[in-house]
């Protein structure tokens, strides 16, 4: 069975992982999925993430982050779906839980966090809200 939509897949077992205290988890690669990945390693949500396998069988592996035996990442919660994309220019960059979380764009520049987009004056696709 095919997936429909591989990021809300991710950001389910991140979310899912979090609540378990679970450690690491590993989900199938994508480029897109290993971009959010490096994205959130870079923002200081997940300690590391590594790309396993060989071939056309590669696995995505994310070690999680936790404070106080608590996860680093609260929510997460995927905006622009396959059946309803959702679009901002760089000035409409939403702000999460008013500074403290990141938004993930899909821009021409790459999938970066609002702050970054913002930065460079990019709008994008937005993919997920993280706190």
């Amino acid at each position: 069975m095919s997936m429909q939509d591989n990021i809300s897949d991710m950001i389910s077992r991140v979310k899912n992982a979090g609540i378990a205290s679970i450690k690491e988890i590993s989900i199938p690669n994508s480029k897109m999925k290993a971009s959010v990945a490096a994205v959130l390693k870079e923002e200081g949500y997940i300690t590391d993430y590594s790309i396993e396998g060989s071939g056309v069988v590669k696995n995505l592996l994310i070690k999680l982050k936790y404070h106080n035996k608590s996860p680093v990442i609260d929510g997460i919660k995927r905006v622009s779906k396959p059946s309803c994309r959702i679009y901002c220019a760089s000035a409409d960059i939403p702000k999460i839980r008013n500074g403290l979380g990141i938004v993930i764009l899909s821009t021409p520049s790459g999938v970066i966090s609002g702050k970054k987009a913002a930065a460079l004056n990019v709008g994008g696709e937005i993919l997920c809200y993280v706190w």
